[in-house]
């Protein structure tokens, strides 16, 4: 052993104070490191789908930014399809986690009707949209073994549309206003709208209404349909940030046949129960998103040009949740 630190009696007992200092220091600093790479040697990677739309995108963005920010190693899987292609990425392992809409879990893949409001009850129920959360909860973790997290905060729900000049000359304000007058008009939807439970299958059920033409696509081309005349209404998104430029007229679900549609994260379960870590850093977007702030997000990708991981991170690191890149 060096003689500085045997000094005259061997061993340490003549170590110098600050050397002592400086070495136990150093020995919890290698230990807490240690087990950091310990950690990240047994972390997952993880990861992360999304819908083929921009709030999608935007919002499968902030998931993967914040678990990377938590130490996470992540892997994109963004656009994948409709909700019933991500369902099955998710239950076949293909992606952990992506964020899903209350209503479309409960109809286009549960199959179950929208519960209705139950006035008759001795004591107050819990609203449509609670009873909704409670069931696409329960059954998902029941059927598939996935786990509805806590509900962002916003409801993006599905509405039928008309130019103001429509609205207007025809006099509606309404869906029920529109039945009398849909069979002379063409609706322009999504990819998903005419085959999904809840889309136009429903809206007949309720309605009995019948359209002359239906064209589904791109969500980006039925704007610009009905922006220049080509068709006469038009499936949008309550939180596109594309309508104020647009003068469309929403039309009122008088009927209710759109359930809520409150996103939350969906996540496996066996990766929760392996890394329960991962409940707290995913849940970090609970109730801090309404339906304005999420149409101002979706603007800036959709008018104003930006990408959805520069507004997902811009959003992240104004709101504290992740440390700021700069």
């Amino acid at each position: 052993m060096d003689n500085a630190m045997q000094g005259q009696g061997g061993g340490m007992r003549y170590l110098r104070p600050w050397v002592m200092v400086v070495l136990m220091v150093s020995g919890l600093v290698m230990g807490q490191l240690g087990s950091v790479l310990a950690q990240g040697e047994d972390a997952p990677t993880v990861t992360v789908g999304s819908l083929s739309f921009t709030e999608s995108v935007i919002l499968s963005e902030m998931l993967a930014l914040m678990l990377e920010d938590a130490g996470y190693e992540v892997e994109r899987a963004f656009e994948l399809g409709v909700s019933a292609d991500l369902h099955e990425a998710l239950t076949s392992g293909e992606i952990d986690v992506y964020v899903e809409y209350t209503g479309g879990g409960l109809v286009a893949i549960l199959g179950s009707p929208v519960p209705t409001d139950n006035d008759d009850a001795a004591t107050p129920s819990a609203s449509i949209a609670e009873r909704t959360y409670a069931i696409v909860s329960e059954q998902y973790r029941d059927a598939y073994g996935l786990i509805w997290l806590d509900e962002i905060g916003f409801n993006d729900s599905y509405a039928l549309a008309v130019t103001q000049e429509t609205a207007e000359e025809l006099g509606i304000e309404t869906i029920s206003d529109l039945v009398e007058h849909a069979g002379d008009m063409t609706l322009a939807t999504d990819a998903e709208f005419p085959d999904r439970h809840d889309g136009l299958p429903q809206l007949e059920e309720v309605y009995g209404i019948e359209f002359a033409e239906v064209r589904p696509g791109d969500p980006t081309a039925m704007y610009d349909a009905i922006a220049s005349g080509e068709v006469d209404v038009i499936t949008a998104y309550t939180t596109d940030g594309r309508l104020p430029g647009l003068d469309l007229v929403l039309l009122e679900d008088d009927g209710h046949a759109f359930p809520p549609y409150y996103a939350a994260p969906v996540v496996d379960q066996d990766l929760l129960e392996e890394n329960p870590e991962l409940e707290g850093i995913l849940n970090q977007l609970a109730g801090r998103i309404d339906e304005e702030t999420m149409a101002r997000l979706n603007a800036q990708v959709d008018v104003d040009g930006m990408t959805p991981a520069d507004v997902a991170r811009a959003f992240l690191e104004e709101e504290g949740i992740i440390s700021s890149s700069e």
